[in-house]
């Protein structure tokens, strides 16, 4: 696919693009340039698009066992990379 640049500095992503990522008009897209000159557009997505993108079925649980899960799962993982080395 591609587009050109007009004289504004402004480019068309292609429609199929658009629909892959559930662009709309308003939408908002970052760019990220690698080292190596590759480009890569992702759309800007708000926090509350991620509501229920987990599943969980147990109890509610605080956010200090929240903390404390999450430290104990980075620690198991740093062990693992140790481990590796």
């Amino acid at each position: 696919m591609e587009s050109a640049l007009t004289s504004k500095g402004q480019i068309t992503i292609p429609k199929e693009l658009r629909d892959k990522l559930h662009l709309a008009p308003g939408d908002k897209v970052k760019f990220f340039l690698h080292p190596n000159g590759t480009l890569i557009v992702l759309p800007k997505r708000p926090a509350s698009s991620l509501r229920g993108i987990l599943q969980y079925s147990g109890p509610p649980v605080s956010l200090e066992e929240m903390e404390a899960g999450i430290a104990k799962g980075a620690t198991a993982r740093y062990r693992r990379f140790l481990r590796q080395k």
